[in-house]
């Protein structure tokens, strides 16, 4: 395996171990996430057991190399999606943790979340060898 092949498959199954933990986080700490869904939605305890079932799937996903391209997408996808309740965060000042954020961090998450569906892109475009050894 090159340098590039390795680096790559570090990066995914680390950001598959923390899409597992943010979606536990999800079920153990359900009152951090509320406020952030749209209220349009409606229910917001169900929008983050949801989204924290997602997450735990595409982690697991992106973990387990014969799922590791659909994931990829999904992942991709989702970050999209769920940006909804980042905006609505910032937009409306809306306090996560007891706590605001300056505009500064809320631009920072922006480029995080866009650096993020690159990095599921390029996973899903990518082989990743599964065997370790020198072909």
């Amino acid at each position: 395996m090159n340098f590039k092949d390795g680096l790559l498959l570090f990066l995914t199954v680390v950001f598959g171990i923390m899409y597992v933990n943010v979606g536990i986080q999800h079920f153990t700490d359900t009152s951090w996430f509320e406020p952030i869904v749209p209220s349009i939605l409606g229910n917001p305890s169900f929008w983050v057991y949801l989204t924290g079932v997602i997450e735990i799937g595409i982690g697991v996903g992106l973990i387990v190399p014969a799922w590791r391209r659909y994931a990829g997408i999904g992942s991709a996808g989702f970050l999209v999606i769920v940006y909804w309740a980042n905006l609505n965060m910032w937009v409306n000042d809306i306090a996560i943790g007891g706590k605001t954020y300056a505009d500064v961090w809320h631009v920072l998450r922006l480029l995080a979340q866009t650096g993020m569906i690159a990095l599921s892109l390029l996973i899903s475009r990518q082989t990743i060898p599964v065997d370790l050894k020198e072909p």
